[in-house]
């Protein structure tokens, strides 16, 4: 059964989200009860909602399950302007979803998402699973870090690379689409992943603007959330994890962004009993090479 589209109304606007169903939210276990905390889903820079279009209905089966679209990303039309706005947006989210306690669960930077408005204060989840997506560096560090991403350099970089901001026309993003599916078995993202699955996630990144599609996000958008204050109580470096109470598992791919810096992710979560650590053999793409696994993953959060 195919998600509904919905749209969850915020601030400014609203985020286009999908809507796996599942049970409504509930503490037992009859029939049309979910036995756990609804889950939302939060999806990496480059990806939109449909990254989770695998691992949705094996949740599906047990909790309410909506993943959406940040600012600048697949059909959720606004853009970022400040730095902290596509991670604020999420508690706004929650609120029009009616939910209190949700399972946050973030894919790279949606990782970072779940975090920061958790830490932030914004949301009380019942606990944030972060996929592949951490903040390791201290706030020194971190500050330099981030500031590359708004050099041209650093543009000109993600545009080649990710072909982030492409505009093009209808027959260019179909021959792009039609490329990457033929590649993605060897594609360095994408192997893994179902055909169709990479397909829907394309299709879903481009937004017509006239007579031409746009490859969302634009490189800038990349140099907008990249620049928070370097005062902000809040910020992309690894003292944010203290900022934390509720349970948080972290799930670390041994082919993934972060697997040379294990050690660093295990003291994250060593002498914290309400934290985990799973790891498991894939790359950093976790949600559309190994939706199965990452799915019992989140049902096994607390």
């Amino acid at each position: 059964m195919a998600p509904e589209q919905i749209h969850l109304p915020i601030a400014d606007g609203a985020l286009a989200a999908l809507d796996f169903g599942g049970p409504d939210p509930g503490s037992g276990s009859g029939s049309g009860t979910a036995s756990g905390p609804p889950v939302l889903l939060v999806h990496g820079s480059g990806h939109n909602a449909a990254a989770w279009t695998d691992v949705a209905p094996h949740l599906a089966q047990h909790r309410r399950v909506v993943a959406v679209d940040l600012r600048g990303h697949g059909r959720t039309p606004l853009e970022s302007d400040r730095a902290e706005q596509y991670w604020r947006d999420l508690a706004a989210a929650t609120r029009a979803l009616g939910w209190e306690n949700p399972l946050l669960v973030g894919h790279s930077m949606g990782g970072y998402a779940v975090t920061a408005v958790t830490a932030a204060g914004l949301v009380d989840p019942a606990a944030v699973c972060i996929v592949d997506g951490l903040v390791l560096d201290d706030r020194r560090t971190a500050v330099t870090q981030q500031a590359y991403w708004s050099t041209p350099e650093a543009l000109e970089q993600i545009r080649d690379r990710f072909g982030y901001g492409w505009s093009a026309t209808e027959d260019e993003m179909r021959a792009y689409i039609d490329r990457s599916v033929r590649e993605a078995p060897e594609d360095w993202l994408n192997a893994g992943s179902r055909p169709e699955l990479v397909r829907d996630v394309l299709e879903r990144s481009f937004t017509r603007r006239g007579d031409r599609w746009l490859r969302r996000p634009t490189a800038e958008q990349i140099a907008v959330i990249s620049s928070p204050a370097p005062d902000a109580d809040v910020y992309p470096s690894v003292d944010v994890y203290d900022l934390l109470t509720c349970p948080v598992t972290i799930v670390l791919p041994d082919e993934g962004f972060y697997a040379d810096r294990r050690d660093e992710v295990r003291a994250l979560v060593e002498g914290r009993p309400e934290r985990a650590l799973v790891e498991m053999h894939t790359h950093h793409n976790v949600p559309m090479a190994a939706p199965e696994e990452l799915a019992r993953i989140i049902l096994a959060t607390p």
